[in-house]
């Protein structure tokens, strides 16, 4: 069985998490996405995400038809998770090309999914505040 692997923070799902998760899943048996809990999401990222709590962020992943389990680390990087499950396959997106990926020393291989012109969830914040 070829185990996938791909991490993030997941905060509002879009069409390019989507994509990239079906793109994921295609890439193996089964797909393991790794979530970064609230705390690790506000270290990254700063004290006004998550816009979505990890127990909502971790349910819309799990009603994906691509997505077989679901992980929370509260970690900055997934590397100590991926250091246990020591995946086939680590797949990020497009935009990630150039760089050191962390934990990929652990996983088989590291595949980037082609990049798929969507908002990000920054974007689609900024534009909700535009509406306020």
């Amino acid at each position: 069985m070829i185990t996938v692997v791909t991490n993030g923070c997941f905060d509002c799902l879009h069409a390019g998490h989507v994509h990239m998760l079906a793109f994921a899943r295609s890439q193996g048996d089964q797909l393991i996405v790794a979530v970064n809990s609230d705390d690790s999401v506000r270290r990254l990222k700063g004290d006004s995400r998550p816009i979505n709590c990890a127990e909502d962020r971790v349910a819309v992943l799990k009603a994906c038809r691509h997505v077989d389990k679901v992980v929370l680390f509260n970690e900055d990087t997934p590397a100590e998770l991926y250091s246990l499950l020591r995946p086939d396959v680590l797949v990020k997106g497009g935009d990630y090309a150039g760089q050191k990926l962390a934990g990929s020393e652990f996983c088989g291989k590291v595949v980037l999914a082609p990049k798929f012109v969507s908002n990000s969830t920054t974007t689609i914040a900024e534009k909700i505040k535009e509406l306020e």
